[in-house]
């Protein structure tokens, strides 16, 4: 099944995500954000952004790789997360989100964290990542958090996008995947 993607603008993007009782059967709901996911070309789903306040999301950072990158990216569902340390060095890169779409801006995060989450089998993991596995991850991460990419935005910075989040909430935009707008 494929999801509708919520909006920018919709209160559950601005919510943390409730934690999952461990045990809580999820293979369906998982193989449908990878399916939403893939459909949207995105690189992770929050399920927040399907409308489903808890935490859980799914990454695919294979598709942020060219051939001649060193590192290796992960598709991978991560249930309860909890990121544990952030560290190395800063580095800005050009983000964008499903529910945002038509925005992009440059996010400063650290290149390393260390993050700890069970698996679709609910196996307690606790693993290291790093560039852009480690990017995409801390994206999705925030959706849990109810924080969203423009969120780090400053003055003049935000204030250039304010239209474009404003259009995005009434649903004046195109896209090529199904969406939920609070304000259309």
């Amino acid at each position: 099944m494929i999801y509708p993607i919520v909006a920018y603008g919709n209160p559950i993007l601005k919510k943390e995500a409730e934690e999952i009782t461990e045990g809580t059967e999820l293979d369906e709901l998982i193989k449908n954000m990878f399916a939403t996911m893939d459909n949207a070309s995105g690189v992770g789903l929050a399920a927040p952004q399907i409308n489903q306040g808890i935490s859980l999301f799914v990454i695919d950072s294979t598709l942020m790789l060219d051939e001649e990158d060193e590192e290796v990216g992960i598709r991978r569902a991560f249930i309860n997360p909890i990121i544990l340390d952030e560290y190395g060095d800063d580095y800005s890169f050009e983000e964008g989100c499903l529910s945002i779409p038509e925005v992009r801006a440059e996010i400063t995060r650290p290149e390393i964290l260390t993050i700890e989450y069970y698996d679709e089998n609910w196996n307690l993991k606790e693993e290291e990542f790093s560039g852009m596995t480690a990017r995409v991850i801390q994206h999705e991460y925030d959706h849990l958090e109810g924080i969203l990419f423009v969120d780090y935005l400053k003055g003049l910075k935000k204030r250039l996008v304010k239209s474009k989040l404003i259009d995005v909430s009434k649903g004046k935009i195109s896209t090529d995947y199904r969406m939920i707008y609070p304000l259309k």
